[in-house]
């Protein structure tokens, strides 16, 4: 099976979330079956000059309006790359979705490369049976692939967060390379624009998305105005759960951790509480319950509901570590609850991939009060690292966290704490049961071994999207 992916990240080079993890461990587990799998990222700086270029293997004398531009063949660790090579839209610092006067150039050309080496293959004549491309960036991908020529690959959609659609005005229709007839509710437009997330659950032969409940949520309430097209495709939509790379997400292994550990070896994991603590600011405190956020401080990341009970936390007696950047309002509002909380609140406003590891290593509850969640990579991490994970149940998160409960604790099957209601007074409710648990260490630690022995590796996912791949290829 020979299947190109298509994305806007690839950690650890460029990542703004739990996309560019996704891509790294994905098309790797996948080669560990056997698929020749491959993939196209754009050539930013970070990754050109990390990978060994092997060749051009294509050239376009202008694409999309931002000059010239090639794709290259390239080598990273374990994985076949080709880049998209256009200095004029990606030899740029800083995030890869800024610069908006030209971001719907920018990935439609992206996308467009992706149909270009599904119909015509590379220099040595390979080419993918099935494209298979991540989010909105690529959404134009089964369009171009649609309106085009034969011969055509199998085309596959993955929705990793549906609140992020891309979508432009109209009026870039020519620019992006798409024809007239393109333009109608069949095709491209959404609500007067060019919809690129649209485009691509529209024309793409399978969908898939990034667990099972998520898969039912986005049909329902939760698909940000594309609830009904998703209804419509059901029987072409799967919901396939995320996994964990465990050779990066290991703490028996984990070069940022300050103490190594695994289960039989738990008592490792103290000093890495007690290097946390420093870092942060916070009271080297061995008692305390140690609760911390690790998140885009986002509304759909519920970290507002966090914000509703810092002094509950420090009234009972734990301390809180935030860790994340976004809002300026929570940024700020996070800031003051330090200011507030000396030595029990601790805060680091931006992204350091290394102190977000420590961060797992140390805590001992991670907090994940999602309003909506696709799947959810914080609470793996968590119970992987030994942290017990305090969700609210929706998207992923529902699928890999077994709240406490009476019946839970007799059968040994809890491994976290869940909440409902996309409020502060619910959570606190989830957060007086993880303090009343923490009272009991014997059931802590059964909760703790539990996490960590968990099987959220790769090989499964990677085996259903080869079962999605046979549903069409055959055809194509």
């Amino acid at each position: 099976m020979r299947v190109l992916f298509v994305a806007s990240e690839l950690f650890p080079y460029v990542k703004t979330g739990g996309l560019g993890d996704v891509m790294a461990a994905l098309p790797r587990a996948m080669r560990g079956l056997g698929a020749d799998v491959r993939m196209l990222v754009p050539a930013y700086p970070a990754i050109r000059d990390a990978v060994l270029i092997q060749e051009v293997t294509a050239s376009f004398p202008d694409l999309m309006g931002g000059g010239p531009a090639r794709i290259l063949k390239a080598e990273a660790p374990g994985l076949p790359l080709y880049l998209l090579d256009q200095p004029t839209f990606f030899d740029r610092p800083g995030n890869p979705y800024g610069n908006p006067e030209d971001l719907a150039r920018r990935f439609a050309a992206l996308a467009w490369a992706s149909a270009h080496l599904g119909r015509h293959g590379d220099a040595e004549g390979w080419w993918p049976e099935v494209l298979h491309g991540h989010d909105w960036p690529v959404g134009l991908m089964p369009a171009y692939v649609a309106y085009g020529d034969s011969p055509r690959p199998a085309t596959v959609m993955t929705i990793h967060n549906i609140a992020f659609q891309g979508r432009f005005p109209a009026s870039l229709l020519q620019e992006l390379w798409l024809p007239r007839h393109a333009f109608t509710p069949e095709g491209v437009e959404f609500h007067g624009d060019i919809g690129f997330l649209k485009a691509g659950l529209r024309l793409a032969d399978r969908i898939s998305t990034v667990s099972p409940t998520y898969a039912r949520e986005i049909q329902q309430s939760g698909g940000h105005g594309l609830e009904g097209l998703l209804a419509h495709r059901s029987q072409d939509l799967w919901g396939i759960l995320n996994g964990v790379d465990r050779e990066v997400w290991n703490p028996a292994k984990d070069p940022s951790l300050l103490s190594r550990y695994d289960l039989k070896h738990p008592a490792r994991r103290l000093p890495n509480r007690q290097g946390f603590q420093t870092r942060m600011g916070l009271q080297a405190d061995a008692e305390a319950p140690l609760f911390a956020a690790i998140s885009r401080l986002d509304p759909l990341k519920g970290l507002d509901l966090v914000l509703d009970n810092v002094d509950h936390l420090v009234a009972r007696g734990a301390q809180l570590a935030i860790l994340g950047t976004g809002d300026h309002h929570a940024e700020e509002a996070f800031r003051q609850a330090a200011q507030r909380h000396p030595g029990r609140v601790g805060v680091f406003i931006g992204y350091d991939e290394a102190l977000a590891h420590r961060a797992f290593a140390a805590a001992d509850v991670i907090l994940v009060p999602s309003r909506q969640e696709p799947c959810g990579l914080t609470q793996l991490y968590a119970q992987a690292y030994g942290a017990l994970p305090l969700v609210r149940r929706t998207g992923g998160l529902a699928d890999t966290v077994v709240g406490v409960s009476p019946a839970t604790l007799a059968d040994d099957t809890a491994t976290g704490f869940t909440f409902e209601a996309a409020n502060g007074w619910a959570l606190g409710e989830a957060i007086n049961a993880a303090l009343a648990l923490f009272q009991d260490p014997l059931a802590w630690r059964q909760m703790q071994r539990r996490g960590m022995k968990a099987e959220f590796g790769w090989e499964g996912p990677a085996r259903t999207y080869f079962d999605l791949y046979r549903t069409i290829s055959k055809g194509h």
